[in-house]
């Protein structure tokens, strides 16, 4: 993985999140984890608390040659409720708030001009509320959380629609609306 890049993005239940990255070409592996606090190797029912400070969060290891970091604010803020300052859908609390981890100026610069966009093309109603932090240590959660989407199809589907995220996703993401970000991620890259 010498020639990949890394990124981190924090977007509610990192069961959600896992999916629509491992389906974006380019993007070779996707871990669910911790972070942003400062305990060290918290547990999944530790960060649960809200007390450890960490997110629910996922890092994605990509190759820069067939995937920019532009594509993958891309497929973040398709997959969030990016106006939810309290968490994502049912899950609440500062763990699932929404959050992008930057590693250099860059991607800080890249993030911000996406979010101001989005703030401004009219398809929320309410302000982006996505923290933008620079990146911290990130601690990979317990082994039954990866892939959750694949080895729990089930479940993972009712807790997607039960959540409120795939009603959600599924109503804003019209055409129209797919064609506004379209718009921004190309107004991104210039």
């Amino acid at each position: 993985m010498s020639n990949l890049k890394e990124s981190v993005f924090a977007g509610g239940c990192f069961w959600c999140m896992e999916a629509p990255f491992v389906l974006t070409e380019g993007v070779e592996t996707v871990k669910s984890g911790y972070t942003g606090g400062e305990k060290a190797y918290p547990t999944y029912e530790e960060v649960c608390t809200g007390a450890t400070g960490h997110f629910e969060a996922i890092k994605i290891w990509y190759d820069p040659e067939k995937l920019d970091y532009a594509k993958l604010l891309w497929v973040f803020f398709q997959s969030i409720d990016p106006t939810d300052p309290y968490g994502q859908f049912a899950d609440k609390g500062s763990q699932y708030e929404g959050a992008v981890f930057y590693n250099n100026e860059d991607e800080r610069k890249t993030a911000e001009k996406f979010i101001d966009l989005l703030d401004k093309s009219g398809i929320f109603e309410k302000k982006i509320s996505v923290k933008l932090l620079p990146a911290s240590e990130f601690f990979e959660a317990e082994e039954y959380h990866q892939e959750y989407y694949k080895k729990n199809k089930t479940h993972y589907k009712a807790y997607r629609q039960g959540s409120g995220r795939g009603p959600f996703l599924e109503k804003i993401w019209n055409d129209t609306n797919k064609s506004i970000l379209d718009d921004i991620l190309q107004k991104v890259r210039q």
